[in-house]
């Protein structure tokens, strides 16, 4: 196309915009072949006595790995901290998050999987006074035992330095997030009487939510209780009881016990004193459990044995799949107008062999650098502590708008309303049409700008294993992404006997490609609708009053003489109001009731809890991960979701719907496709008591979830 260097370059410059919102003061991230640790601070008003501050170490496992809580369980060591810092700031406690409870064999744990944050709150005396650059420097020495199969002993150094009169709250909704994930302090006249081996407890003054429902139970005090030990418990009236064993190497006898009750997202903490005779503690026991010892023990033995092999194994899978994935692309719906485009490019070369292969090249390489830059950025964003996977760009109403509008420019240049060159000066004109490599370029660029929203089969779990890889190994994994798409075209452009297929350059020409400016102005719809989504009806509605005016500036520059400069200046201008006048209603985000209310009744909104709440019950669950903006999400929701015999199936079944909506950016859904090794959506997955969760493909076919439903 005549004008795509303008075009792909806006479309490429619309992918980068959400970059601009996300810088942050200094950080210090260590990165093991287990986790990702960060220091993060949260200081909104600066470092002044009085003022709010919190610190966190950050820390985000691969899939499958966890650390543990103040109180490991059975096995395992809590994460410690210790911190250096400038005369007059004292750091506090951990404000540990409720754990989970991580069934290992026979054994017990409790402690963390995914991305968790432990905040710490940072307390400015008036004997605090900043260095001679303004700053505070923080520094942090910490401390993790990560685990799998086997368990690895890690450490870290951070340093941080602070402004002290500078706001830092880009962390803001980490750390709140990190303090909600927190208990409650429960006023109560909490009691625990020692009963022979076991722990009568009883918590009154209970929430009245949390009345009649089954709790979690974490003491804070580690080696009392046996955590794999058949418990009961039962309210009377308003007083939650609970029956609980003790341990039978219990090595702590305490006089008040704090203890950690938690459901449904909820939590309370209450320090109940102790009453009754401790029975006689067993033979002391080691620091570290004989189970921990052990695992230490082949750990050290034998540290390279399997890992390099298993590692280098799934790199090879990954680079296999992200091709494939890249292929397979080229099939998805998203994609359809890029297609238009390239075999308009290809007619206008059914004479030239040597522009074809040109032209071929140049489009691979503007793909390939495209899914490297976006791939970058992705991971440059998520080094910086933002929960993001595939298609992050177009979570942003802007994103999406910008887009909106580039596609109706690129509709109504293929329709024939006007030619790029007729608006610029006829040197640059000139200079346009002597560098077709440029605009061949370019089209890979807008491509990707497009493509990029969607995830074919066997990109998602190659994208998802990227993001748990290091900087050089992750790019390689978009490279070959990006490869793949490009494949096609390119084999395309250097074999001789694709010429002959194509047919001679004509007056059909004009034609065709004024018919392939349906599926740009198809793609403008589905785009509005992606934004009504995210900003509703009326972002939707000032969207296309946008368009209108737009595509009116555009009308008014291809008049002539006077004509043309009084109806483009009152067009401009009405663009120009319309653009005042509309621009908070099109970026700002819908109510999230609103995008509820109009899910299928069957279907429930989705909560990380929620789903262990069912799987606990009994039940079994599909989750639907999914995305306005993502086409294929919504064929496989008309085509396979929403069939009878399906949702037939899923009655008979019993099974429990939830719909995880990630058309606006959401960390808790970016972690859970994190915990599957996934990074973009569709991802449809049944979880079933006593089992692990099944990961259906991206591309959903009838017999593929009935055969997966039959399986219950």
């Amino acid at each position: 196309m005549r004008f795509a260097r303008l075009l792909a370059a806006f479309s490429l410059a619309a992918a980068f915009l959400p970059a601009a919102s996300f810088a942050q003061a200094d950080k210090a991230v260590v990165t093991t072949e287990h986790v990702r640790a960060e220091l993060l601070a949260h200081a909104p008003e600066g470092l002044a006595a009085g003022k709010p501050v919190w610190l966190g170490l950050q820390i985000r496992h691969k899939p499958e790995w966890h650390t543990y809580w103040m109180n490991p369980g059975d096995s395992g060591l809590p994460t410690t901290v210790a911190w250096t810092l400038p005369a007059g700031l004292e750091a506090g406690e951990i404000a540990w998050p409720v754990p989970h409870k991580l069934p290992v064999g026979p054994l017990m744990n409790y402690g963390y999987e995914g991305t968790m944050l432990l905040p710490v709150p940072l307390t400015v005396t008036p004997a605090f006074k900043p260095s001679l650059a303004g700053d505070a420097e923080i520094q942090l020495k910490a401390s993790w035992l990560v685990c799998q199969k086997e368990c690895i002993p890690e450490e870290g150094s951070f340093v941080l330095k602070l402004p002290a009169r500078g706001s830092v709250a880009l962390n803001g909704g980490a750390f709140q997030a990190a303090l909600d994930a927190g208990p409650k302090p429960l006023k109560s006249a909490a009691q625990v009487r020692i009963e022979g081996q076991r722990l009568e407890v009883s918590v009154p003054g209970l929430p009245a939510t949390a009345r009649g429902k089954n709790l979690e139970f974490f003491p804070e005090t580690g080696e009392v209780i046996d955590p794999p030990g058949a418990w009961t418990q039962a309210w009377k009236g308003d007083t939650w009881t609970a029956s609980v064993p003790l341990s039978p190497h219990r090595a702590a006898s305490p006089t008040v016990l704090p203890v950690v009750l938690a459901e449904g997202g909820q939590a309370w903490r209450v320090e109940a004193p102790v009453t009754g005779t401790w029975p006689a503690k067993a033979a002391p026991a080691a620091t570290i459990s004989p189970a921990l010892q052990e695992a230490l023990r082949q750990s050290a033995a034998a540290p390279n044995t399997r890992a390099p092999s298993a590692a280098g194994t799934s790199f090879l899978a990954a680079l296999l799949g992200a091709l494939l994935g890249g292929l397979i692309l080229n099939l998805m719906p998203c994609v359809f107008p890029v297609l238009a485009i390239k075999v308009v490019g290809f007619t206008k070369h059914a004479d030239d062999r040597r522009g074809h292969r040109i032209s071929g090249m140049a489009y691979t390489v503007g793909v390939i650098v495209s899914f490297a830059a976006l791939g970058a950025l992705m991971l440059a964003l998520r080094a910086a502590g933002e929960q993001l996977g595939w298609g992050f760009q177009l979570q942003s109403p802007a994103v999406v708008a910008t887009l909106a509008a580039l596609f109706t420019l690129i509709a109504l240049n293929l329709a024939g309303m006007f030619e790029f060159s007729s608006f610029l000066p006829s040197s640059v004109a000139t200079m346009e049409a002597k560098h077709p490599v440029a605009n061949a370029f370019l089209t890979g660029v807008l491509a990707v700008a497009v493509a990029s929203p969607c995830t074919a089969p066997f990109m998602g779990a190659s994208l998802g294993f990227a993001a748990t890889l290091p900087g050089g190994e992750a790019m390689a994994i978009f490279l070959a992404l990006g490869l793949g798409m490009a494949l096609p075209y390119l084999a395309a452009a250097w074999i001789p006997a694709f010429a002959r297929w194509l047919p001679r350059p004509g007056a059909w020409m004009e034609t065709f490609r004024r018919l392939m400016s349906f599926p740009m102005f198809a793609t403008v719809a589905w785009l509005i609708w992606v934004l009504g989504q995210q900003s509703g009806i009326d972002g939707a509605a000032s969207m296309l009053a946008l368009l209108v005016a737009l595509s009116m500036v555009v009308w008014a520059l291809t008049l002539d003489g006077r004509t043309r400069v009084i109806l483009a200046s009152l067009a401009v201008a009405g663009l120009v109001f319309v653009g005042w006048w509309t621009g908070g209603a099109i970026t700002r985000p819908a109510p999230s009731a609103t995008v509820a209310a109009k899910q299928d009744a069957r279907w429930q909104p989705w909560a990380p809890e929620r789903v262990q709440q069912l799987v606990a019950a009994g039940q079994p669950v599909f989750v639907d991960f999914t995305a306005a903006w993502c086409v294929t999400c919504q064929l496989n929701k008309k085509t396979t979701l929403a069939r009878g015999e399906v949702l037939a199936d899923f009655e008979k079944g019993n099974f429990a719907l939830l719909r995880a909506d990630w058309t606006r950016r959401d960390p808790a859904i970016t972690a859970a496709l994190a915990r599957l090794g996934r990074n973009g959506v569709p991802v449809y997955v049944i979880y079933r008591p006593g089992r692990e969760p099944v990961v259906l493909s991206e591309v959903l076919g009838v017999d593929e979830v009935r055969n997966a439903i039959a399986q219950l």
